[in-house]
């Protein structure tokens, strides 16, 4: 089914809703969340990744300086095995690993913590939905505008139950991303460690 569309001056980006009954919708999601799955998404870009073997990636805002190393390091390795990776990418570190993905060829899901609507595209964002290797989606009609920690933690949820594999750079303690590691227990999701460069 297809939404609205976003217009930045170029062609005009369509915005497509993702439901339960359609034949793409992730069916772990749905098996993972049960009741508390959402209803529909807000997509933009192609949603082939959604059939991927999917690599969630995570990393709280604070981040010490030897894990970002190996967070850039596993991001490379990632991108240069075409491995399609699944994220919020909405921390300092999370964007650097987005900006290095998107160098690559393989598929990207950003999971936004905020509505779809009047969201403004980067150049390599929109490059790469228009390439066929990037899909936004969101579990939000008409709010928030911008993420909020509620909405960050659901959307947390949603990229752990999208996940086949689970790599968390760096959780502080106490933090949104604590909360995965017990999320990764209850669905037994395997975890990768951040120095996968060997």
């Amino acid at each position: 089914m297809k939404g609205s569309k976003i217009r930045e001056g170029r062609t005009p980006i369509p915005i497509s809703i993702l439901t339960p009954s359609d034949t793409r919708w992730p069916q772990q999601l749905s098996d993972r969340l049960k009741t508390n799955a959402p209803s529909q998404f807000w997509t933009i870009g192609t949603m082939d990744a959604l059939e991927a073997h999917k690599v969630g990636l995570f990393c709280s805002v604070r981040c010490p300086g030897d894990a970002i190393l190996g967070a850039y390091d596993a991001a490379r390795k990632l991108r240069d095995e075409g491995v399609t990776v699944v994220s919020g990418f909405h921390s300092p570190v999370e964007k650097e690993c987005l900006r290095i993905l998107l160098r690559g060829k393989q598929p990207i899901i950003i999971c936004l913590a905020r509505t779809i609507e009047k969201i403004r595209l980067p150049a390599d964002w929109r490059s790469a939905v228009e390439a066929g290797r990037l899909l936004l989606i969101s579990p939000f009609k008409n709010r928030p505008p911008r993420p909020t920690k509620e909405s960050a933690q659901r959307r947390n949820e949603i990229v752990t139950a999208l996940s086949d594999e689970v790599l968390i750079i760096h959780a502080e303690p106490g933090g949104g991303i604590d909360h995965i590691t017990t999320l990764l227990d209850c669905w037994s999701i395997p975890r990768q460690h951040p120095r996968i460069n060997g």
